[in-house]
């Protein structure tokens, strides 16, 4: 599940530096507008893939560690499907 997500993310971020590095090296060649608007496109896709590296899976707790408190965390594992009830 993580190397999935930070796949994603290098995908992005890569994708962000193609853009950001053709739009000055190849394209202001051709149009100085097209390359602006690659940056503008280059610009946003970095919270995005932030968005995207940080996000939990359905089957991910939302919460690391457990509480510390055993009553606690055996009625969350519960929950989760980790132990059966007793």
């Amino acid at each position: 599940m993580y190397t999935r997500r930070r796949r994603r993310y290098f995908v992005l971020m890569g994708g962000c530096i193609a853009l950001f590095v053709s739009a000055w090296a190849f394209v202001r060649l051709w149009s100085v507008p097209a390359a602006i608007g690659m940056c503008v496109v280059a610009m946003v896709i970095p919270p995005v893939a932030a968005m995207v590296a940080n996000a939990r899976g359905p089957d991910d707790r939302w919460w690391d560690d457990p509480s510390g408190d055993p009553k606690s965390d055996e009625w969350w594992d519960e929950l989760d499907g980790k132990k059966k009830p007793k």
